[in-house]
């Protein structure tokens, strides 16, 4: 699928992965329909395409609510015409180990809440906005594409069971929607980054990141643009579909 003129619509795209990925294809001639729940950051997003002459539009949205998803991805379609693309990418962490205990006593746990929001977000907000826009790109005959963001922690990772457990599950739905929706031109492949430069990983410390360096084979955290290009070539190449595409350096969690 050609670029240029495609609407593409991208979920937490207020700032990290999702606003390089905005920009990388506004600058390919899209037109974006950036989505996040932060509607005031979303503006200044807006204002980072209008220098590529890009047509674009910001919906404030929580994607696990079925409602909002509903109304936003009805906006989309009034105001851009159709959905040709969509990427998933919106996610949170609450991370946390299962159970912890000290001098043999129960000290910690995972809360049932930590487990919910991070569900909630990054599993059912997948299901939600790829639902809604496979119900357009379905009625379309040229199709259309759902790229999902999955992790290198879908195989598990120590202190994520609420992550680990939901970017699995994002594989999977990866898989089966290629195979349901084929029959309809419509593709669906998957990211799965590993540590990648963001706003997230520069609250760590110096000594964790060079900690974690040392453990990726090209010692070095990967860019925000490392995913926007993949995301590019996913769009761009027809025959890409039912995959996962690990973006780790090398790593292997």
């Amino acid at each position: 699928m050609q670029i240029e003129d495609r609407v593409i619509a991208i979920t937490g795209a207020a700032q990290g992965l999702g606003k390089a990925i905005a920009i990388r294809l506004a600058k390919a001639g899209a037109k974006i329909a950036l989505i996040d729940i932060n509607l005031e950051k979303l503006e200044s997003v807006l204002q980072d395409l209008e220098q590529y002459d890009a047509t674009a539009i910001a919906i404030s949205m929580n994607v696990a609510n079925e409602a909002e998803v509903e109304k936003g991805f009805a906006q989309i379609k009034q105001e851009l015409g159709k959905i040709d693309v969509l990427v998933n990418n919106a996610g949170i962490i609450r991370d946390g180990l299962l159970v912890k205990s000290k001098d043999g006593e129960l000290v910690d746990r995972m809360s049932l809440s930590q487990w919910q929001q991070v569900i909630d977000i990054n599993l059912t907000g997948v299901f939600l906005c790829g639902r809604a826009a496979s119900e357009q790109m379905v009625l379309q005959p040229e199709g259309g594409v759902i790229i999902n963001m999955s992790s290198i922690s879908r195989a598990g990772n120590l202190g994520q069971s609420n992550y680990s457990a939901a970017k699995a599950g994002v594989a999977a739905l990866t898989t089966t929607w290629a195979k349901e929706l084929a029959r309809y031109n419509v593709r669906c492949a998957a990211i799965a980054p590993g540590y990648i430069e963001t706003e997230m990983t520069q609250t760590m410390k110096q000594e964790v990141i060079n900690k974690v360096e040392n453990m990726i084979p090209l010692s070095r955290m990967g860019q925000v643009d490392d995913i926007a290009t993949t995301v590019e070539f996913i769009i761009s190449n027809d025959y890409v579909t039912g995959r996962v595409i690990d973006l780790d350096g090398g790593l292997r969690i």
